[in-house]
């Protein structure tokens, strides 16, 4: 049952996650922390920051991981192809009608009206992983700085997501190791 489950939870972000990758993050967290309740949002979001600092499609490199870790070697390959196989069957079905129609005023209309939609969506879990981030140890004064900063160097200065990402998990392992364990401040009490 968890394979058939696995299977529809991708299969459903693949037919609906429209205008790629980033459009299909709301849809995966809603099937795997709201839905099925595979993980919490904590973990979904570090699977997403996790996956976005590496290369290649999001959406199937988070269907790999979390279907491997839902249902093993098995869950991977049923996340993968969940995810992938609505995407061919529809990139030659629609192709081949918008190719033919492509002139046509509906044609052009229906591609506009998607992108509200998907900028809602993607608003609605950014706004989700502000309160995440505020409510944390850091604090909404680091949240708002981390926000402005990230404003700044992505939109003004045009610097690569991916460089950004990695300054970050460096920054903050290099803070980890920094800070004393929990068991060095236990012994110096």
């Amino acid at each position: 049952m968890k394979q058939a489950d696995i299977f529809l939870a991708f299969f459903r972000v693949g037919i609906l996650g429209y205008g790629g990758g980033p459009s299909s993050i709301p849809l995966v967290h809603k099937e795997v922390v709201e839905k099925y309740q595979w993980m919490d949002s904590d973990e979904f979001s570090d699977i997403l920051a996790l996956g976005n600092a590496l290369p290649g499609p999001i959406a199937t490199k988070m269907a790999g991981y979390i279907g491997y870790r839902v249902g093993g070697i098995f869950g991977m390959v049923n996340a993968l192809l969940a995810t992938i196989v609505p995407t061919i069957i529809l990139m030659i079905l629609l192709l081949t009608v918008l190719n033919a129609y492509k002139d046509e005023p509906w044609v052009n209309g229906m591609a506009e009206a998607v992108v509200p939609v998907v900028a809602v969506m993607l608003a609605v879990l950014t706004w989700d992983f502000i309160k995440k981030s505020g409510k944390s140890k850091l604090g909404w004064g680091w949240t708002f700085v981390a926000l402005a900063g990230s404003l700044l160097l992505l939109q003004f200065l045009n610097v690569h997501p991916a460089i950004l990402i990695f300054v970050l998990l460096v920054g903050a392992l290099l803070k980890r190791d920094a800070s004393p364990s929990k068991s060095e401040q236990a012994g110096g009490e």
